[in-house]
């Protein structure tokens, strides 16, 4: 499975658990766009496929920044764009990198884009602030598409299980 393919899957996982789910209205071309050149690099095409869905989402506790807007704060935007940006500007981020979600261990998930391969997917990586050694940085997924499925569905399953 591609992990544009897997993205979509997992469009089909949040909105088929409207009771664990929660999303925004998406993002149009113009403000994906924009998010990218503020962050001087491109979301991998499975990332981009699930922002311009959802904006941002979560499902079965676990939440993914991506990238919104509110009324409160206009045209700034949030999600991973803020993150990423406070992360650059507060403990000196390599600025290869996009902060998708919060690991909940002090740790930021990130999008290297310093490995992209042939269909402009990025790994998943640990960036713990810090560290400074890249080579330490855990991998958590081939692509972003392929981690957020498989997230999200063990999640959901646990979810389901539990209750």
């Amino acid at each position: 499975m591609s992990a544009v393919e897997a993205s979509e899957r997992l469009i089909d996982l949040v909105r088929a658990n409207p009771d664990l789910a929660n999303h925004a209205e998406g993002c149009d071309e113009l403000t994906v766009a924009t998010a990218e050149r503020v962050l001087g690099i491109p979301f991998p095409p499975s990332c981009r496929r699930l922002i311009e869905e959802f904006g941002t989402w979560d499902i079965a506790g676990e939440e993914f920044f991506g990238v919104y807007r509110t009324p409160a704060l206009g045209k700034e935007l949030l999600g991973s764009v803020m993150e990423t940006l406070s992360a650059r500007d507060q403990y000196g981020m390599p600025a290869d990198l996009i902060v998708v979600m919060s690991d909940g261990m002090g740790g930021l998930v990130v999008l290297d884009s310093s490995q992209v391969d042939e269909v402009a997917e990025s790994p998943v990586r640990v960036w713990n602030p810090g560290v400074p050694d890249r080579g330490s940085m855990e991998t958590l997924g081939e692509n972003f598409g392929l981690f957020a499925l498989d997230l999200c569905q063990r999640a959901v399953t646990r979810w389901r299980e539990g209750s």
